[in-house]
């Protein structure tokens, strides 16, 4: 209570009237409101999915901040964080302890209290005109999610409003802005709705059709930016050659951290997997694959400097009669060192050295360990990471032959910028690696929505491909064909039409953003001058 606005705890339990100045919502009504916003924020995401929920919880936090001193304004941001991602990010204590869950969720958490205070400091600016606040609201939701995205260690994007958006007819707007664009639109219809609801509850003494009005203005706003959506054209099929692909979901002997313990066991099952499709080829129950794709460390040994791995990839690529996409740990360049990566195994030849891609975004404390000495002292867990990953330097641009691929690893779905330079270096299929042993079917269901936007937000067909699930392919307008089961073995094979077309999207890079994020800089400036103003005046 001493963190939230001490001299609002007795506030009259009623909504805010024209005659009642400028007071906020109490507390007893905000803190629960705070509350709810995290939870139906947390609803539309996956595994969940009720998209509409996303508005809703924007909505619940715009009100419950608006009139904040800034202290209050951070601490039921904070609030809404938590709420939304100590459940969200509970993948991360499967089998890492509580730590770094607890660690990374409040971090989270921080980004959603800047953006409380930022809420409550521009209230001057959203009571000047009713269309003000839902704009103030959209621009300061791509403001927070532009700084959670890059800071710290070069961000972690998961949970952006635009990812919850992946059966919603917003989720089409990706085409023309990306990611942001959806964030925008999302957080906007948000403001909308607050705007409805507030003004309605505070205009009970305007008589007539007046009294409605600032109501049923924003909330037809509200309804029509969702209908936009509808109407901005994607692709349903690419618009370039055709092109069979496998994906191979080889699984592991068990989940968790210790996945690959048993030594080249997860390579053996995604060789045999491999080798029982090739079966069902030559039997006719399958069509031929002109490419397999393995997921992330599908090679749990560097097949590059482990003969017997080698052989059985050789094995694999020469039976199915097709390259292979292989997801290896790979040893160096430097002692300690390894690296993450994509390598395309072709029939007769083998590794092709010229088409390999190394991750460009490595996990912090998963991949490497940052400033590992202090780090330490908080864990000891970070031991269990013995060589840090080294980033690659070069776009997952993939030359296989049959179709260039756009390869990105795990996370790095989630970085607008990785996933671009693929598509800008000439990608005509998107590829996600992904191993998901180490986490569950939520996590990779909400990884899933991110590969559903990518697709759409450059004109491209996608897929996933995951050592236990989900894995599953995607056309350009995000619809999911083929998905699999979580922890099991099984191979999909499917027909895609490729495309080379770029999207609005694909030509402005991260323009909007930059455009988007910049007027939230210029609000936040404007209140101030406003704020200063206000202070200044008589009386």
């Amino acid at each position: 209570m001493t963190t939230l606005d001490r001299d609002e705890t007795h506030a009259p339990a009623v909504p805010p009237r024209p005659a009642d100045a400028h007071r906020p919502l109490p507390l007893r009504v905000a803190v629960p409101m705070a509350v709810a916003a995290g939870l139906a924020l947390l609803a539309a995401f996956p595994p969940y999915g009720v998209w509409p929920l996303a508005p809703v919880g924007v909505a619940l936090l715009a009100a419950a901040a608006h009139r904040r001193r800034l202290r209050a304004g951070a601490g039921l941001g904070f609030v809404t964080g938590v709420a939304l991602f100590a459940p969200m990010l509970a993948w991360t204590n499967l089998h890492t302890g509580y730590l770094p869950w607890v660690l990374l969720s409040l971090l989270q958490a921080g980004y959603l209290a800047l953006l409380g205070a930022a809420t409550a400091w521009v209230t001057p600016l959203a009571e000047r005109r009713w269309w003000a606040w839902p704009a103030l609201t959209g621009l300061l939701w791509v403001g927070q999610e532009a700084m959670r995205d890059r800071t710290p260690f070069g961000g972690f994007p998961w949970g952006r409003l635009a990812f919850s958006q992946d059966n919603s007819p917003l989720l089409r707007l990706a085409a023309l802005g990306g990611a942001p664009l959806v964030t925008f639109a999302v957080a906007i219809t948000g403001g909308l709705l607050v705007t409805a609801a507030w003004r309605g509850l505070g205009g009970g003494r305007t008589a007539g059709t007046r009294r409605w009005l600032p109501v049923a203005v924003p909330a037809a706003a509200a309804v029509a930016l969702c209908a936009v959506g509808l109407l901005v054209p994607v692709a349903r099929t690419g618009g370039g050659d055709t092109v069979t692909v496998a994906i191979v979901q080889g699984n592991v002997p068990r989940l968790g951290l210790d996945f690959n313990a048993q030594r080249q066991a997860v390579l053996n099952n995604h060789v045999d997997a491999t080798l029982e499709l090739a079966a069902q080829v030559a039997a006719g129950t399958r069509a031929q694959p002109d490419l397999v794709v393995w997921p992330e460390n599908s090679s749990d040994i560097d097949p590059l400097r482990n003969p017997g791995a080698g052989s059985r990839i050789s094995q694999a690529a020469d039976t199915i009669a097709a390259p292979i996409l292989v997801g290896a740990v790979l040893l160096g360049p430097d002692a300690g060192q390894v690296r993450n990566a994509g390598i395309l195994w072709r029939p007769g030849t083998g590794a092709d050295l010229s088409q390999l891609y190394t991750k460009r975004h490595p996990v912090p404390f998963a991949e490497y360990v940052p400033l590992r000495d202090i780090a330490r002292a908080v864990s000891k867990k970070v031991d269990l990471i013995r060589n840090d990953f080294v980033p690659g330097s070069t776009p997952g641009v993939v030359r296989a032959g049959p179709a260039v691929l756009g390869d990105v690893i795990c996370f790095e779905v989630a970085y607008d910028e990785v996933v671009r330079d693929t598509v800008t270096g000439g990608a005509q299929l998107l590829v996600v690696q992904t191993n998901n042993a180490t986490f569950n079917v939520a996590e990779a269901r909400q990884q899933l929505a991110m590969v559903r936007l990518r697709a759409v937000e450059h004109g491209r067909p996608a897929l996933m491909a995951s050592t236990v699930g989900v894995s599953g392919f995607v056309t350009p307008d995000g619809r999911v064909s083929d998905a699999t089961g979580f922890n099991t073995r099984e191979v999909v094979v499917r027909q895609l039409r490729l495309d080379d077309g770029r999207t609005l999207a694909t030509r402005l890079g991260w323009w909007p953003e930059v455009a988007l994020a910049g007027l939230a800089v210029a609000a936040l400036a404007g209140a101030a001058v406003l704020r200063r103003r206000q202070r200044v005046l008589p009386g």
